[in-house]
């Protein structure tokens, strides 16, 4: 059965984090299905606990914290559609790097809707363009089951950037809107997004 999808609009970092965990731990004791949740954040700054600090200013623009994901320190912001499916890769027989290729995979696609072409780079997780770094990822597996997700760069204020070294990289992020003359409303690219992630899963 496919996840549900939700879109939230625009939701304060920290709460939707903790309803994430709670999900995923029901998740795990099958009390509650699967799902997939999107929305936007207010300006945050997330790391891992586990993180190599990249950041280039220890004076950041937004509140920062820290969270049981992967990944190192990386902007949330509006302009930003994040995807948060809950998933439990124990009972679909998913390892952690397949889940990885799927989640990448459905933003690879969706992106070609809007005549985007983007890939991955061997080693780096995320998606893409010539250019630079179109969407990010950081899950975390507990028990069988993944939460967090993935963010995909729309109209996103890059100047936040400036202050952190993305994956210790010196490529820029990107947009969707240096691509596109007119933007698909953030619902509809959250949508999009959604459904080829439930067709692959």
């Amino acid at each position: 059965m496919s996840p549900a999808f939700e879109w939230l609009a625009v939701q304060a970092y920290e709460p939707m984090w903790q309803q994430m965990r709670a999900h995923a731990a029901l998740l795990a004791t099958d009390s509650v299905d699967e799902l997939i949740w999107a929305c936007e954040h207010e300006p945050v700054y997330t790391t891992g606990k586990r993180a190599i600090d990249n950041r280039l200013d220890k004076s950041l623009p937004a509140p920062l914290l820290v969270t049981d994901r992967g990944g190192e320190t990386t902007f949330h912001g509006r302009g930003q559609v994040m995807l948060y499916p809950v998933i439990h890769l124990r009972r679909r027989g998913l390892t952690a790097r397949k889940y990885i290729e799927l989640l990448e995979e459905s933003a690879i696609q969706t992106l070609s809707k809007y005549d985007i072409n983007a890939e991955r780079r061997c080693g780096l997780p995320g998606v893409w363009t010539n250019e630079g770094k179109i969407v990010a990822m950081g899950i975390r597996i507990s028990q069988g089951v993944a939460y967090h997700g993935m963010a995909m760069n729309m109209s996103v204020d890059m100047t936040y950037f400036k202050a952190i070294n993305p994956c210790g990289l010196s490529q820029n992020s990107v947009n969707m809107q240096d691509y596109l003359d007119v933007l698909p409303s953030s619902q509809e690219l959250a949508q999009r997004w959604s459904d080829s992630l439930q067709d692959l899963l």
